[in-house]
């Protein structure tokens, strides 16, 4: 079976399973358990690190017992705890599997740019009080689409991805960036918006974040932007390229 996962990641020290601490498959597993009698694995779409959120996290899982979809969901939720909801559980065929049968992930960034910070969204987006020339961000980020090796931005190992689609959408003070990709290296996104901001506020040319691009040097460019502001939207399947009604 299959089900959309949403999570508020704050008190998480990501989506995978890690001995040292509570993640939201070990969260997911346990209420899974409990409601089938059997031990579950969850197999979830993308691996978020501590502090990232997602409303469309994805995750598979396989029982040999006949389901009810709609007890599955109501019982699921009311075992786990208030941070982490699913929704729409549907049978899967045999060979889906939540990762590897992805065919593209939508990330979602959010920045406050405003002198006063907004308390109730502090677990949700990154505040920047500081003046951000979104132009030209908006100039650096058009570079990014098309197929890359997203190394400068990324931690650990090098690899081509297909960025689809990148953009900014303005909303008073809160800037959202969204960004949509075939796949991405592990902390690749948070290096990417760190360095745009390093564009938006004048530390860097346009035409330099180009170069930190095509450089694929980690250590030339900007800091990862702080966890708190990623959200995972939408993982696609097939020719499911389009992002849901509802909208991680």
């Amino acid at each position: 079976m299959r089900a959309i996962v949403a999570y508020d990641g704050t008190r998480y020290g990501g989506s995978q399973v890690q001995a040292n601490a509570p993640t939201v498959q070990a969260e997911l597993e346990r209420a899974l358990g409990t409601i089938l009698r059997h031990d579950v694995r969850v197999v979830l779409a993308g691996r978020t690190d501590a502090g990232v959120h997602a409303t469309g996290q994805v995750m598979s899982f396989r029982s040999d017992q006949e389901l009810d979809r709609e007890a599955i969901r109501r019982g699921v939720n009311a075992l786990l705890p208030a941070d982490i909801a699913i929704r729409d559980v549907d049978v899967a065929g045999e060979d889906f599997h939540a990762r590897y049968s992805a065919t593209g992930r939508t990330y979602e960034y959010r920045i406050r740019n405003a002198p006063q910070r907004e308390p109730l969204e502090r677990h949700r987006e990154h505040w920047v009080p500081q003046a951000i020339d979104v132009d030209a961000m908006e100039r650096a980020t058009g570079m990014l689409v098309g197929c890359h090796d997203l190394a400068a931005f990324a931690i650990g190992r090098s690899g081509e991805r297909t960025i689809r689609r990148a953009e900014w959408h303005r909303e008073g003070t809160l800037l959202r960036f969204e960004i949509e990709a075939n796949g991405f290296l592990r902390g690749a996104v948070r290096g990417i918006v760190g360095t745009l901001l390093w564009a938006g506020r004048g530390h860097i040319t346009v035409e330099r974040f180009g170069e930190i691009l095509r450089g694929r040097d980690r250590s030339a460019a900007g800091p990862s932007a702080p966890a708190l502001g990623l959200c995972l939207i939408h993982v696609a399947y097939d020719k499911d390229r389009s992002r849901p009604a509802e909208g991680e």
